[in-house]
């Protein structure tokens, strides 16, 4: 993983994601006697919603906890309780120093190691009423989450490879190395001397443009392929290629190709969103509604307005229609546009 990282391609993908999600305002939300979702203020829930923990804030939380997902296949959350046993702070796990055990009751725990951050003074075991576990994809395991890297890897590392290979030939002036020939027979004395003279006077970067003086019918023949030849863009573009699509994300979000002619801006982020983000989101809703216990009632809920945001005038046209056909009220077509509301509205 820490050598896959450093592939642009699963950089992007890891951290448009993580940035994406969030980003979105994490609401506490009540459900009213018509079956509709509205914001709500609790003092059970809300502090921690709004501060997880003493050194994050709640974006970098969740940017962490997706980062966690993504690149190390689970998420562990530890939860601190009040006196009064109400969660009032989340503190996320290292993944690599975190490990799921199973009583032969079938009861699970949680080893995890000394955290000064997390207030774990040593390593200790621990019931799963304390963790959140986000998981991955739990290929073998219910337990166990597989990254997107264990799929990704072999075309992350090819990408690596291509990248390296063509800094080494630019390097050297876009010009591959190759064997001098003679006609005749040289001794192993005048080839030593020769390499030297060559390496020392034509090879690398500060000797690039230097015209060689080739005598006693002395040839030059190039070794490898250039670059032409082996196609290096069309080979790094598979590669790119396969790692974004491990990911789900889609090309024109990382600058793989155009976006879809679609239209209109919203038709496009929803795409990413179904293909993409929806599912990592609502496990998170979902694992934080049962790590909290909010209840029936209660729930959490992200702000998809960021994300799914259409561009200002079909937005405008549709809160126009939406008004007009008295599915809003004039102030709450204003209130989208982030407008007071006027008397009478």
């Amino acid at each position: 993983v820490d050598n896959v990282t450093t592939n642009p391609i699963v950089w992007a993908c890891v951290t448009l994601i993580a940035g994406d999600i969030s980003k979105l305002w994490l609401r506490l939300v009540e459900r009213d006697a018509n079956n509709i979702w509205t914001e709500t203020e609790n003092p059970a829930y809300s502090p921690v919603l709004r501060k997880p923990n003493h050194y994050s804030t709640r974006i970098k939380f969740i940017e962490y906890w997706v980062l966690c997902k993504l690149l190390r296949g689970n998420s562990y959350i530890l939860k601190s309780r009040d006196d009064r046993g109400v969660v009032d702070a989340m503190y996320p796990l290292d993944p690599s120093s975190t490990k799921v055990l199973i009583s032969p009751s079938g009861a699970v725990f949680y080893q995890i190691n000394a955290d000064a951050l997390s207030g774990v003074p040593d390593d200790v075991t621990i019931p799963a009423r304390e963790i959140i576990h986000d998981v991955m994809v739990p290929l073998w395991h219910p337990l166990v989450g597989v990254s997107p890297i264990y799929a990704a890897g072999m075309a992350a590392v090819q990408g690596l490879r291509i990248q390296s290979n063509s800094s080494k030939l630019f390097l050297n002036g876009s010009n591959p190395g190759g064997v001098l020939t003679a006609p005749q027979p040289i001794s192993e004395e005048t080839a030593k001397r020769l390499q030297t003279y060559w390496e020392a006077n034509y090879a690398g970067s500060d000797n690039v443009g230097k015209i060689a003086v080739l005598g006693d019918g002395l040839k030059y023949e190039p070794m490898t392929m250039t670059a032409v030849d082996a196609q290096l863009v069309d080979q790094l573009k598979w590669a790119d290629e396969r790692v974004a699509a491990c990911f789900h994300v889609p090309l024109w979000k990382i600058g793989l190709g155009p976006m879809p002619a679609y239209g209109n801006v919203q038709a496009a982020n929803i795409e990413y969103y179904q293909t993409c983000l929806q599912a990592l989101i609502e496990n998170i809703e979902t694992l934080l509604d049962e790590g909290l216990k909010t209840g029936i009632n209660l729930g959490t809920e992200f702000d998809l307005d960021a994300l799914l945001r259409m561009d200002t005038q079909t937005q405008m046209d549709l809160v126009v229609k939406a008004v007009g056909g008295a599915v809003f009220t004039p102030n709450e077509g204003r209130e989208i546009f982030s407008k007071k509301p006027k008397q009478g509205g």
